[in-house]
């Protein structure tokens, strides 16, 4: 990725069709950020993951904010 402080962000269109995942591994920031919002604390995705890193779900985090901030569609109201 070319976004500062994203570097555990891999896009590969040979990994999950070219899902934004964690290290070039099978999990998917999208994953991370469901699991999350599901009400899992990052110790037991952690606990759930072993190969996940701290650093892993803090960039997940980043990757979304950056996303929201940078391409939200807007939103109608109801």
């Amino acid at each position: 990725m070319n976004v500062h402080g994203l570097d555990r962000i891999t896009i590969d269109p040979k990994v999950l069709g070219g899902k934004p995942c964690i290290r070039g591994m099978r999990i998917s920031v999208a994953l991370i950020l469901n699991l999350l919002a599901n009400g899992l604390s990052p110790e037991e995705i952690l606990r759930a993951y072993p190969y996940l890193e701290p650093e892993d779900i803090r960039q997940a985090l980043r990757y979304a904010a950056w996303l929201a901030e940078e391409r939200a569609p807007a939103l109608q109201e109801s």
